[in-house]
């Protein structure tokens, strides 16, 4: 199977605002008893966003106008805490297709990258910006460009950055290294056969 190029992603956005949001946030781990990933985005935030009997909070993803996103912008150190792959997954699962925020904690961007789904970096004078955008009109459509490294709204752009080799893989197609391997047998193979022990 070949891999989508992922140049741009374009949508609507929703502000989920805060620093240091880490996964545990991002998804509770008494939600990752699950064998597969399927399911994962109705348990997004779960806490922030419900309290125990199930009542929603208040909280931009339980609002109407934020149903639809594709888009999320937050604070800095995005992902942080622990290395559960679950996280990525969740919002991947909830519709989203990039992130926009100050910066990602590393091994949440590699897994983030792994499903195609941009992480891009801005300012936080950037993000207070986008977020005022989005709270004034949630209908506004965003366009995150991985290529020409900007985040555009109506007559509105934004530089931002990505990790050079993230954003060669996104561009290139080649974000999903399992993919890779799985479509890379007859050069595996080849190098096996070359080698020396076996």
């Amino acid at each position: 199977m070949t891999l989508p190029k992922i140049s741009q992603v374009v949508g609507r956005a929703v502000p989920v605002p805060g620093d240091d949001i880490d996964t545990d946030r991002i998804i509770p781990a008494r939600f990752m008893k699950c064998l597969t990933f399927d399911g994962l985005g109705e348990y997004l935030f779960y806490d922030t966003r419900f309290d125990g009997d199930g009542s929603e909070k208040s909280h931009n993803l339980n609002l109407p106008c934020f149903r639809d996103a594709s888009i999320m912008v937050s604070g800095a150190n995005f992902g942080c805490g622990s290395s559960r792959e679950h996280a990525p997954q969740s919002l991947y699962r909830a519709g989203f297709r990039a992130i926009i925020a100050g910066n990602f904690a590393e091994i949440f961007f590699g897994n983030a990258t792994s499903l195609g789904m941009p992480c891009v970096s801005t300012s936080r004078e950037n993000l207070a910006k986008l977020s005022c955008a989005i709270e004034t009109n949630p209908s506004i459509e965003f366009v995150v460009d991985v290529e020409k490294l900007q985040v555009r709204y109506e007559h509105e752009e934004v530089r931002c950055e990505i990790a050079p080799g993230a954003r060669d893989s996104l561009l290139n197609g080649s974000w999903d290294p399992l993919e890779e391997l799985l479509t890379a047998t007859d050069e595996i193979e080849k190098t096996a056969s070359s080698l020396p022990y076996g």
